[in-house]
């Protein structure tokens, strides 16, 4: 597998595996794809990166901030979609774990992720890269209509200390 920066030219790979994610109903309460710029413009500009075998884009991961104000630039957002053909491979937690070293070369002492509680495999991962669950937010949004619950899992670094 190799890492690769998401660009405006691979995107197009990305919005297909983010769909599939969006399709299980379990990754994201999004129910549609932002455009490049709106993505590019909601996404720290490291740690955004596709993983690849000699043919295709087999996963994406991203870092994006959870607050524009100045006290929380330490603390990021972790997204990781995995295609369906890959999944079960160990690619998401490959690309987890790239992101974990990326974030700690850009300073940031905390990384988050808001989980469905039905996705076992993504709590799953992230527990084996060293997440813990902080909290359990109840019918924190709406998907389609239906309000779902979101469990919050943080990994703090070993080396950045804020």
């Amino acid at each position: 597998m190799k890492l690769s920066p998401i660009t405006e030219h691979n995107y197009p790979e990305v919005v297909n595996i983010y769909l599939e994610g969006i399709a299980t109903g379990i990754a994201t309460f999004e129910t549609a794809t932002p455009s490049w710029e709106v993505w590019d413009n909601s996404h720290h500009t490291f740690g955004r990166y596709v993983a690849t075998d000699e043919k295709q884009v087999l996963a994406w991961a991203a870092l994006s901030p959870t607050s524009k104000r100045h006290v929380y630039r330490g603390v990021a957002e972790v997204s990781v979609y995995v295609s369906s053909a890959a999944r079960g491979n160990g690619v998401g937690t490959f690309l987890l774990q790239s992101l974990i070293q990326i974030s700690e070369e850009n300073d940031i002492w905390t990384l988050q992720s808001g989980i469905f509680p039905n996705n076992k495999a993504s709590i799953h991962m992230h527990t084996q890269c060293g997440f813990r669950m902080i909290g359990y937010r109840e019918k924190i949004a709406k998907r389609d209509g239906v309000w779902y619950d979101n469990v919050l899992m943080e990994r703090r670094s070993r080396t950045i200390n804020p």
